[in-house]
């Protein structure tokens, strides 16, 4: 069974107590997509405190947004909610000015693709990793690599596409790294080619200089798609056109990087906490932010 099918098996035969609404979604070639969030709260069950409290955006389409803020901010669970994989206690998040919760779950869900820092990849072969399928466009997996920056790793004396990835069922399979195990991550991002890209750290695993040309070609990468990006690292978000900053379950502050940085406020005080790391080129010690 492919990996696609059987995430399809599961949606069919496992009970999911999600509202499930009729609506399909509309199929825009233009990509216009307007997502905002009205008011929203989530409290996750057994907790005292909400995650997020009155939230209240939109997104700009075809833009770039990045969402920062320390641990438990509430950013991680902003990205849960608008993915449908929670829905708002209170307050609404709408599609182009129609409640999520009245289009179809599998029609809303195709409109992203997401990597989240604990993704898998599988003892499968690396276009097939890339494509969640068996059968696949050999050419647009290819092709998706290259963007990711996978293309030099490609290249090699290897079978390619037909790679097989760790050494669980074959033995000469190729043990990746971490990094690059993030590029064929993003490359399955590209993949799917849905109008929402939702990166959670994508460069995380990556070296300075190999995170710096994701970033020089970050537009290019995500072309005409919303790209929503959430990072720890400030020094990544300058690229983006939009910064969310969120603090106790709220937006505390939004705009530009140059904007914010300006600003007396929670930006400029995570940036100035993480400034000694920039200049000194190296990672922030984990447990800081």
């Amino acid at each position: 069974m492919e990996q696609k099918e059987a995430i399809d098996f599961l949606r069919r035969y496992v009970p999911n107590s999600t509202y499930q609404g009729s609506l399909t979604t509309e199929k825009r070639s233009d990509r216009k997509y307007e997502i905002e969030f009205k008011a929203v709260s989530f409290r996750y069950p057994g907790t005292s405190t909400g995650a997020l409290r009155h939230v209240s955006m939109k997104f700009d389409v075809g833009g770039r947004l990045a969402v920062v803020g320390e641990n438990g901010s509430g950013k991680t669970t902003f990205i849960k909610l608008l993915c449908r994989l929670y829905d708002p206690d209170e307050g609404e998040i709408r599609l182009n000015g129609i409640d999520i919760r009245k289009y179809r779950y599998d029609n809303y869900l195709a409109l992203f693709s997401v990597v989240f820092q604990d993704f898998q990849l599988l003892a499968q072969p690396l276009g097939a990793n890339v494509a969640a399928a068996e059968d696949y466009d050999r050419e647009r997996a290819a092709r998706c690599l290259e963007k990711a920056g996978f293309g030099a790793r490609l290249a090699e004396p290897l079978n390619g596409l037909d790679t097989c990835l760790y050494r669980d069922f074959e033995e000469d399979g190729v043990e990746i790294s971490g990094g690059e195990a993030q590029k064929i991550a993003l490359a399955r991002v590209l993949y799917q080619d849905a109008p929402f890209i939702v990166l959670d750290e994508p460069t995380a695993a990556l070296d300075p200089e190999a995170e710096a040309e994701v970033y020089t070609k970050f537009n290019d990468i995500v072309e005409d798609k919303t790209a929503i990006y959430i990072s720890h690292r400030l020094s990544s978000c300058r690229f983006c056109d939009q910064i969310a900053v969120f603090d106790g379950g709220q937006v505390v502050q939004q705009g530009s990087h140059d904007q914010l940085i300006r600003e007396e406020g929670k930006y400029q005080s995570l940036w100035n906490a993480q400034a000694q790391y920039y200049q000194k080129a190296e990672e922030v010690p984990e447990g800081v932010f």
